[in-house]
């Protein structure tokens, strides 16, 4: 079975989103999002498409900017961080 290394997770007005992947080629983020349930995905979804298409999302305990285009998101359903990059359209 193939990997799917697709990077592109929403494309907004203002900004494309992409999945973390680290040097080997691993998102863990992306396996996070695949194996939850469709409830947690589309919370997830909601906070990725606000970014994506308004550039920001006021909630620090949802969103942080960690360093040169890596964002956490924290869906608030787990606890758990899930790295992004994002480049500026």
């Amino acid at each position: 079975m193939m990997e799917d290394k697709s990077h592109i997770v929403y494309e907004g007005s203002k900004f494309i989103i992409e999945w973390y992947f680290d040097k080997n080629g691993k998102s863990v983020a992306k396996e996070f999002y695949k194996e939850e349930v469709e409830e947690v995905q589309n919370k997830f979804l909601v906070l990725v498409k606000r970014m994506g298409d308004f550039g920001k999302i006021f909630d620090k305990t949802k969103f942080r900017h960690e360093n040169d285009g890596i964002y956490a998101l924290n869906h608030n359903l787990t606890g758990i961080y899930l790295f992004l990059q994002m480049k500026k359209r």
